[in-house]
């Protein structure tokens, strides 16, 4: 697949088939965002691949921190919350390091570049015909979830990136362009 084509063709699929993917098509998507550019060569990123019932796991978790904040919740509603990862075969987490106290490299520039290896993923997602979301929300910034992938409050998930072969072709959509974000400054 042609860059441009990738980058221009890249749709988000939130339904996918349950088909498990092979763990060197997942290595291919890792292996994609971990090429993202990064300040002084630090890697921050990390990445937590959940398949089968790692899965059911982070949703446990998930629905004990919600019936926490909302002990009055009905059932159907943990049963929902608890469902949540289960929407793909494959969950990719992305998070970002927290600078070394001796490091050159500022927070901002390790969470810019596990973001961009967010988008390497997705589009490497795409050019191997899967569909993929990003997604963040409150889960992103839950200490309960945080602790379960054993990063300390301050450190920040990127996303929970959904995989899996689509259920159906989405179709392309053309985005707003870049004419109405950009300033030229010229002399």
């Amino acid at each position: 697949m042609e860059l441009f084509d990738a980058i221009h063709g890249r749709v988000t699929v939130g339904k996918v088939k349950p088909d498990p993917l092979q763990r060197d098509v997942i290595e291919k998507l890792l292996s994609a965002g971990a090429q993202a550019p990064n300040h002084y060569k630090v890697r921050p990123w990390r990445f937590v691949v959940l398949t089968g019932d790692g899965r059911k796991k982070l949703g446990d978790v998930m629905a004990a921190s919600f019936s926490d904040r909302n002990p009055d919740a009905p059932a159907e509603a943990l049963d929902k919350t608890r469902a949540l990862p289960l929407r793909a075969p494959v969950v990719i987490v992305v998070s970002a390091d927290k600078p070394a106290p001796d490091s050159k490299a500022i927070e901002i520039e390790n969470i810019s570049a596990a973001s961009a290896a967010c988008q390497n993923i997705l589009l490497a997602a795409h050019a191997l015909g899967l569909g993929a979301i990003w997604r963040t929300g409150e889960w992103a910034r839950d200490a309960r979830v945080k602790d379960f992938f054993g990063l300390a409050a301050d450190q920040h998930i990127l996303g929970f990136i959904y995989v899996g072969y689509p259920e159906v072709q989405p179709e392309p959509y053309t985005r707003a362009g870049f004419e109405d974000r950009v300033t030229w400054i010229s002399e």
